[in-house]
């Protein structure tokens, strides 16, 4: 079978399924696992790289409210990839190419392809996916095998926070200029991790919050994870959240509770690391009670 992966957390599932070698295409986002680079790209960006955080929010704002995409398909190339099973999302028109586009690219492919749209908004979801791809790609016993060894290690990281005596109150951050919350699965996260998530949305997408309903919130200490960026390009726009009147005031900067983790590689993406991302951060929140990941978290001190 010839696959072809329109979003990043898609690639992680064809590759933890053990199909990395019938995987012939991907996304310009696509960077995990290394054996993806090099394959061929199948799509394109409409937004150009190095902008501000307050200009990507801006362009995306206005393609999304237009008729333009944000991003667009490499037709040719899938054309000379001839693919039997492209695996796609409508969850979210910013992550990647809408899905009325692909629906209408598969027909005119060779074949026609069978199209997988994943839309999960929880984490049983998530691993509800990995079943589907698998299903789908002819191993669905390999799926099923995935799907329990990532339990198991839910179910260690829910077995351990059940000690914890006081969760402290959470605020994941997914975009800082302007602010967002974060939603979808990371709330379920927090909570996993030993925590209670005090800004964000359960199992709806994340939405534009003000400054005064985070310092409404009260944060015990605040996990900045933002989407599309790595630690690098995110330290950036830090400097911006002590901006605002009030910031060092809130409980998580007095008591030295901020923390930057990888938005991009884990948090952001509905795939196998999510897993990793509840174990990244229930460490942060319990140190003592939780092992330390491969990844670890940058706290952040005032200035």
């Amino acid at each position: 079978m010839r696959i072809v992966s329109l979003l990043p957390s898609a690639t992680e599932i064809v590759c933890a399924l053990g199909l990395r070698d019938q995987l012939v295409g991907v996304t310009h986002e696509c960077d995990y696992p290394a054996s993806v680079r090099g394959l061929p790209v199948v799509t394109r960006s409409r937004i150009p790289p190095g902008l501000s955080s307050a200009i990507i929010d801006g362009l995306v704002r206005e393609q999304l409210s237009g008729a333009d995409a944000l991003y667009t398909l490499d037709m040719p190339t899938l054309h000379q990839l001839r693919p039997d099973l492209i695996v796609t999302q409508a969850l979210c028109d910013v992550c990647a190419v809408a899905a009325d586009e692909v629906n209408a690219a598969a027909c005119e492919l060779p074949g026609q392809p069978q199209v997988i749209n994943l839309e999960p908004m929880r984490l049983s979801e998530v691993l509800d996916t990995l079943e589907r791809v698998a299903d789908a790609a002819g191993c669905s016993a390999r799926g099923r095998s995935v799907r329990t060894e990532l339990e198991a290690r839910i179910d260690a990281l829910t077995t351990r926070s059940q000690a914890v005596i006081r969760a402290p109150r959470v605020a994941m951050l997914e975009w800082i200029d302007p602010l967002f919350n974060a939603g979808h699965w990371t709330p379920e996260l927090v909570t996993i991790a030993g925590g209670v998530e005090c800004l964000g949305n359960p199992f709806a997408p994340s939405e534009q919050v003000s400054f005064d309903r985070l310092q409404a919130a009260r944060p015990d200490l605040i996990a900045i994870a933002l989407c599309g960026f790595d630690v690098q390009r995110s330290l950036q726009d830090v400097a911006l959240l002590e901006q605002h009147a009030g910031w060092r005031d809130l409980p998580a900067v007095l008591n030295d509770q901020v923390y930057l983790l990888d938005g991009n590689a884990y948090f952001s993406r509905p795939g196998p690391r999510l897993v990793d991302s509840a174990e990244i951060l229930a460490h942060v929140l319990h140190p003592a009670l939780h092992p330390a990941h491969a990844e670890s978290a940058m706290k952040l001190s005032p200035g």
